[in-house]
């Protein structure tokens, strides 16, 4: 690795270099706008937002169609802020899926499904079933056989899935993970993660908050729910940066906000398929965090930290080195990095820029796919249905090891 202290590129470059990128692949008329439909998202849905102004960052996408909300007014008004035409508005997933796919013009390339985790299943399969491809929100499903159904329709219809675990899409991650693979760290031998936030230290279910409503529910996730809602986060980041497996879980839960229907803290030791260990801590209620996801990653030549709250800065300290501190917008960067990276040295980026990562390495595989041409994903590139799939087997192997008393559990190969 290069020194951390180097020439800075002038700050223009970067944002040529990102208008250069998007020209190539928008100049003709066959690269055109995706067409998508959303389901979810009506007045309220904060992620959804998210998901569209992600959309909006780099031009790539156009919504044509929707089922905004079970609700047909509440649809209707999410259509008409989006200047839909209200015939291309549905009175549900299923409608919307048998005529999108009856469609000889312009119909949608893909869905993006922003609802809540536990209809995610049944939309997903319905548009997979139609032969249209998928962007999920995360995580994938609430049960491993669910999970592997999905994988068996992409594969069978030779569709693509796309699961938003954004975080997966910082150029500093993405950064991280080439250093592993290059093997700057060495072999990895610990892996700490954790997605420990505060955001529902109070019994804000009690209060009205919706979000907390059905997020500790226990009809609908159980006790479970730490690990998919935050649990799955740290598990994808682990892999994505190390680019190894879990293999098996011991897992502790317990509760932290007294009278809660749920447990809302996770602690879980994990061992990895090159035979390193590690931790997870995944916890609701942790007084103080703001959003609190970090990685560590330690080999037996270096080590990488990188932590969501400073999302452009990455620590790698050398075993026969200084410690460094990598930033987002050097020019010496992997092209990994490089690729995503939008406004240049000094300039921070973060939630939207990293969806909309993925969002655009989506684009490219769908238009792709829609002219015929073969695409190939990015070893480093957005997460899949198989990367949904092995989130959802962890989650169950540690909550058989939860339920176990905490003893080592398989987490079934996917």
């Amino acid at each position: 690795m290069k020194q951390a202290i180097s020439r800075c590129r002038p700050h223009e470059a970067p944002i040529l270099d990102v208008l250069d990128r998007f020209q190539k692949t928008m100049g003709t008329e066959e690269q055109r706008k995706v067409r998508v439909g959303m389901v979810g998202g009506g007045p309220g849905a904060g992620i959804a937002e998210t998901h569209r102004t992600a959309m909006r960052l780099d031009d790539r996408y156009v919504i044509v169609a929707g089922v905004f909300s079970r609700n047909r007014e509440k649809s209707l008004v999410a259509a008409k802020k989006l200047y839909l035409p209200e015939d291309r508005i549905y009175p549900d997933f299923v409608t919307m899926a048998d005529a999108e796919s009856k469609r000889e013009d312009k119909r949608i390339d893909a869905v993006v499904i922003v609802t809540e985790t536990a209809s995610h299943y049944e939309i997903a399969r319905k548009f997979l079933e139609a032969g249209i491809n998928v962007i999920c929100d995360k995580p994938l499903c609430l049960k491993l056989t669910e999970a592997k159904e999905l994988k068996a329709l992409v594969n069978k219809g030779g569709l693509i899935f796309c699961l938003t675990h954004n975080y997966s899409g910082y150029a500093m991650v993405r950064h991280a993970a080439r250093m592993v693979r290059n093997g700057d760290l060495g072999k990895v031998k610990v892996v700490q993660a954790e997605h420990a936030s505060g955001w529902a230290a109070r019994l804000l279910e009690k209060e009205g908050h919706p979000q907390a409503a059905w997020r500790t529910d226990p009809k609908i996730l159980g006790d479970a729910s730490v690990l998919y809602d935050l649990g799955t986060h740290a598990h994808q980041l682990s892999r994505f940066v190390t680019g190894l497996e879990v293999t098996e879980v011991s897992a502790e839960m317990n509760q932290i906000v007294e009278g809660r229907a749920i447990k809302d803290n996770a602690n879980l030791l994990l061992r990895f398929s090159n035979g390193a260990r590690g931790t997870l801590w995944a916890s609701m209620a942790a007084v103080g965090n703001e959003h609190g996801l970090r990685i560590r990653v330690y080999g037996d030549q270096g080590s990488l930290a990188w932590h969501h709250e400073d999302p452009h800065h990455l620590r790698y300290c050398p075993i026969d080195g200084s410690p460094q501190m990598l930033a987002q917008g050097e020019e010496w960067l992997s092209a990994d990095a490089r690729r995503w990276t939008r406004a240049g040295l000094g300039h921070p980026e973060g939630f939207f820029e990293a969806f909309a990562n993925l969002y655009t390495e989506v684009a490219d595989a769908l238009l792709a796919r829609s002219d015929g041409k073969e695409y190939a994903k990015a070893e480093v590139g957005f997460p899949d249905v198989t990367d949904g799939a092995r989130g959802v087997a962890f989650v169950e192997g540690a909550m058989r090891s939860y339920a176990s008393g905490g003893v080592w559990t398989q987490v079934e190969p996917i």
